[in-house]
């Protein structure tokens, strides 16, 4: 049965195994952007000998889990509140923080603006221009902020890749803070990155008051099935977020795996040098082929212009389907039109199998 998916979020291999009436272990999900070096051994074991604790109710403080966050990303406790996903964190945000106008930018992530959607709030829209990739320009982030509560910024942006220096968000922070606008900045990509010395905003939080890091650990660490992620920011803002989440929001096995993954040192620096050599060589093989135009990667996703091969979106991804292969049509997202699709960037052999399908539905 031809069947096209048209979810709000890539990821959705459930579906497409009703659908198409095969097991989803054998499809090959490009659409989400997981570490495909999967789930870390230490995880796996620490889950099976944790295991017998879900007689007994999570911890409410996630203790544990804050230290692991503290000393990995050399934080303080205190600023750190965690959540089941990030994505929850941003809900609860707007529930508590009740803006009146949020800007965010166009494409980007879309649950910053259900999440503000849902607080009622105005949503007024920076839209990227794909003649320059999509790049932020911080100037007119500036001038946009002005009347604005919430200025939303994914740093990596998904899907485009666009990224701000921690220099330039600091300027950006010192005029979000003349016009009282909270600044979010999602982070929940910058592991993939060699090296976010230069991107992170983690430095600047003991000198802002408004501003919110956001960052997932489902994605780096191959957890999207646990739902885990937390927020950083000062504890003003970490006292509102308590008080409106539930007391028992990241399950005892989140809680310990998470703690196992951020101890596990090895898993990461593995996964940030396969990871840098498969996107370099993916980027370089989806470029080799006639009408795909790459965007030059910066972490483990691609956005790819194919309007160019005389099929939409919607086309490459029903094609890629009958291949037993997900991937993300992206004519959902505002500020981009039917001709983009997403790519997550797997390992070489996986990313090989793509481009060999891809090549075979050329010659259709």
């Amino acid at each position: 049965m031809r069947q096209q998916l048209t979810d709000v979020h890539g990821g959705n291999i459930h579906r497409l195994s009703r659908d198409q009436k095969v097991p989803w272990q054998s499809i090959l999900d490009f659409s989400a952007n997981i570490n495909p070096c999967g789930l870390p051994a230490s995880v796996r074991d620490c889950l099976a000998r944790e295991i017998d604790s879900l007689v007994h109710y999570p911890d409410p403080q996630a203790f544990l889990l804050k230290q692991a966050i503290s000393e990995r990303y050399q934080v303080p406790v205190t600023s750190i509140v965690a959540g089941n996903g990030a994505v929850e964190l941003l809900y609860i945000l707007c529930h508590m923080i009740n803006p009146k106008r949020v800007l965010v930018t166009a494409p980007t992530f879309s649950e910053y603006e259900r999440a503000a959607r849902a607080a009622n709030a105005e949503i007024c829209y920076y839209t990227l221009s794909p003649d320059n990739d999509f790049t932020y320009d911080a100037a007119v982030l500036e001038h946009l902020v002005a009347r604005m509560d919430i200025l939303f910024l994914g740093n990596p942006n998904n899907p485009t890749g666009s990224m701000l220096t921690n220099t330039e968000i600091e300027h950006l922070l010192a005029c979000c803070q003349r016009h009282h606008c909270l600044v979010v900045v999602d982070e929940s990509f910058i592991d993939f990155l060699p090296d976010d010395r230069d991107f992170t905003c983690r430095r600047l939080l003991d000198q802002n008051d408004h501003l919110v890091i956001l960052q997932s650990l489902t994605k780096f660490y191959a957890l999207p099935g646990l739902r885990l992620g937390f927020a950083l920011c000062s504890e003003r803002i970490s006292q509102i977020l308590h008080k409106g989440k539930d007391p028992w929001n990241v399950n005892s096995l989140a809680q310990a795996a998470g703690v196992a993954a951020l101890k596990d040192v090895s898993y990461s620096e593995t996964s940030k040098r396969i990871m840098h050599a498969a996107k370099d060589d993916f980027f370089r093989k989806l470029c080799a082929i006639p009408g795909w135009r790459p965007l030059k990667p910066v972490v483990n996703y691609i956005l790819v212009d194919v309007g160019h091969t005389g099929r939409i979106a919607a086309e490459w991804q029903q094609l890629l389907m009958q291949r037993g292969v997900l991937i993300r049509d992206c004519s959902n997202y505002r500020g981009l039109s039917a001709a983009f699709i997403r790519l997550a960037v797997k390992l070489a052999e996986q990313n090989d199998a793509l481009i060999h399908a891809i090549t075979n539905c050329t010659g259709e």
